[in-house]
């Protein structure tokens, strides 16, 4: 089904685009319902298409040789994902899928390479993009390389989208444990004996689907390996 004007005005990237740009996308896009854990984008799919998420949670994920998945990034409501194949027009350099039950717009990839063309500033928003997906891939090398799993976490939660609450960091909406043991390479059982370490300590403290870093200060130095991780 086609998606409407007021939906495609809800994603940031495509905020500057005129009306008249706007209805014709509009036509062209359409929407698809995830169960979760459904895979919303394969790399051996040879469909290529730029995917903006409506609502739900979905999640970047590769394997290793040995079969074990490794988790790369999150998609939240109003993000887009698909970007690098609409750019070299090859397939997907990794997976993507539903985190929780989700609905995501689909453009196909020629559309939005010609949108992309024809606009700058979305072209340079999505340079930004490729840019920080750079970043964040050699960060989680470096995450990756840590020999401890307590400090491999200590990292992630670093790492993930923050907001200031006064003296305290908060993380909304916070990935599952499992969630996590796939972006640290660890099982999800080391993943829960960690988080009950840190909230013992009273490092960490959760509010519903919010965590609450009380001492970042000595997450980071557990994850800079100044401090060893505590210990029950």
């Amino acid at each position: 089904m086609p998606v409407s004007l007021q939906l495609l005005s809800q994603f940031p990237l495509l905020r500057s685009l005129s009306r008249e740009v706007l209805e014709p996308l509009s036509a062209a896009m359409s929407l698809r319902a995830f169960a979760r854990r459904a895979m919303v984008m394969s790399k051996d799919s040879p469909i290529l298409e730029l995917g903006f998420l409506v609502e739900g949670r979905l999640q970047g994920v590769d394997f290793t040789v040995d079969g074990r998945s490794v988790g790369l990034y999150f998609v939240d409501p109003g993000d887009y994902f698909g970007e690098l194949s609409v750019v070299d027009g090859k397939g997907a350099s990794e997976f993507v899928v539903a985190a929780t039950k989700s609905t995501v717009a689909f453009l196909e990839a020629r559309a939005a390479r010609d949108l992309i063309s024809f606009h700058p500033e979305l072209a340079r928003a999505v340079m930004a993009r490729l840019a920080q997906r750079v970043r964040l891939v050699t960060a989680q090398r470096t995450l990756l390389g840590l020999p401890n799993p307590f400090q491999r976490l200590c990292v992630l939660l670093l790492q993930l989208p923050q907001r200031q609450t006064g003296q305290e960091i908060a993380v909304d909406n916070a990935p599952t444990h499992q969630e996590m043991a796939i972006m640290i390479n660890a099982s999800r059982e080391t993943v829960t004996r960690a988080f009950q370490l840190l909230f013992l300590n009273k490092l960490l403290v959760r509010e519903g689907n919010t965590l609450k870093l009380v001492r970042s200060d000595v997450l980071k130095d557990i994850a800079e390996g100044r401090v060893d991780p505590p210990k029950a």
